[in-house]
C-alpha cells in the first residue's frame, strides 16, 4: 500500500513532534508551522492548505495560553475556531481525513460527573475551553470525515528534537534532582497520560470510525497525590517525598476541580491509553530510570 501524505500543523509542538518522530516511516509528513502560515488569518490558512497535496491532516496548532485567550478573544477565536473550521472544509473538499486535537478544558467549569465520556455536556469558564467546544460541535454537525481526540494532561520527557510541554513528571523530576521543593494542587484531579502512547498508536487513531474519542490514562487521586507517587518512582525516599512534594491547599479549595476523562470508547476500539501507574512505569523504562515501586 502506498504511503499517505500527512500534514501536521503546530509541527514544532510537543504532540506534533512526537507523532512525526515515531511515524516518519509510515507517512510522508509535511510539517506546517507559524512560519509557513498565520493561523490568525483563516483565509490565508484556507489558501495555503488548499495548495497542498495530502490524505490526512493532524491539526495540533492552537493558542492554548489561558491568559492570552482571555485578553484577546477575537484573535484567538480566529486561531482556535475559524482556522480549524477552514481546515476541515479544505479536508472535505479534498476527500482527506481531518484529525483534530481538543482538550479536557472543555469541562473545566463542571462541578460533578467526572470522569466525562464523549457525550457529556461541555461546560467551560475559559475562552480557550469554549473555543475548542465550538469546533467540536461544528465538526459533530458537519459532513467532514474527522476524528476528534480529546486529550488529558500529557506527560513526557525531552527527546532529541522533541521538547515536551510543562507537565507533572518533569516538574517532579526537577524537584527530586535539584532538591528544590515544588507545590502541587490538592484540589485538582486530572488524567495524567504518557504522550508516547499517542505517538505509538497514531496509525490506529487514523483508522478510527468518524467521531470524538477521549484519550486519557485512568488516574486516581489528585495532582498532588500523583506527584508524590512520581517522586517515589524517581527514587525519592519517603522523607524526601514529604520534603520536596508540597501540598498546595489553597488553589481551587472553594471549588475543587475534577475533569478526568472516560476513555472507554477508544479502548473498545482497540487503543488503550493505559493507567497512570502503567504510564509512569513506561516512562521509567523508556528513559532508563531505576525501577521503583509506588
Amino acid at each position: 500500500m502506498s504511503r499517505r501524505n500527512l500534514v501536521i500543523t503546530g509541527a514544532n509542538g510537543y504532540i506534533a513532534s512526537l507523532v512525526a518522530l515515531y511515524n516518519a516511516d509510515r507517512f510522508d509528513i509535511v510539517p506546517v508551522t507559524r512560519a509557513d502560515v498565520d493561523f490568525a488569518d483563516p483565509e490565508a490558512v484556507r489558501a495555503h492548505f488548499s495548495a497542498l497535496d495530502f490524505d490526512l491532516l493532524l491539526h495540533t496548532a492552537a493558542v492554548a495560553a489561558t491568559a492570552l485567550c482571555e485578553n484577546d478573544p477575537e484573535m484567538t477565536h480566529r486561531v482556535n475556531v475559524e482556522s480549524p473550521i477552514a481546515l476541515a472544509e479544505v479536508c472535505r473538499d479534498k476527500g482527506a481525513r481531518f484529525l483534530f486535537i481538543t482538550t479536557e478544558q472543555t469541562f473545566n467549569a463542571k462541578t460533578s460527573g467526572a470522569p466525562f465520556a464523549e457525550d457529556a455536556e461541555p461546560e467551560s469558564h475559559s475562552h480557550y475551553g469554549r473555543q475548542k467546544t465550538e469546533v467540536d460541535a461544528w465538526l459533530a454537525a458537519s459532513d467532514v470525515d474527522h476524528v476528534t481526540l480529546r486529550l488529558s494532561w500529557m506527560m513526557g520527557m525531552p527527546l532529541h528534537g522533541v521538547r515536551p510541554s510543562p507537565n507533572v513528571a518533569l516538574q517532579v523530576l526537577e524537584a527530586v534532582r535539584t532538591g528544590t521543593p515544588a507545590s502541587f494542587k490538592v484540589h485538582d484531579r486530572r488524567c495524567l497520560t504518557y504522550a508516547q502512547n499517542l505517538a505509538d498508536s497514531f496509525t490506529q487513531v487514523c483508522e478510527l470510525p468518524r467521531g470524538t474519542y477521549n484519550f486519557a490514562a485512568e488516574t486516581d487521586g489528585s495532582v498532588y497525590q500523583c506527584a508524590r507517587r512520581l517522586a517515589a518512582a524517581f527514587g525519592a525516599t519517603p522523607e524526601e517525598v514529604d520534603a520536596l512534594i508540597r501540598p498546595d491547599l489553597e488553589s481551587y479549595a472553594d471549588q475543587p476541580r475534577d475533569y478526568r476523562l472516560d476513555s472507554s470508547k477508544i479502548r473498545a476500539a482497540g487503543i488503550d491509553p493505559g493507567t497512570f501507574e502503567g504510564n509512569v512505569a513506561a516512562i521509567m523504562a523508556d528513559f532508563g530510570f531505576p525501577e521503583k515501586p509506588f
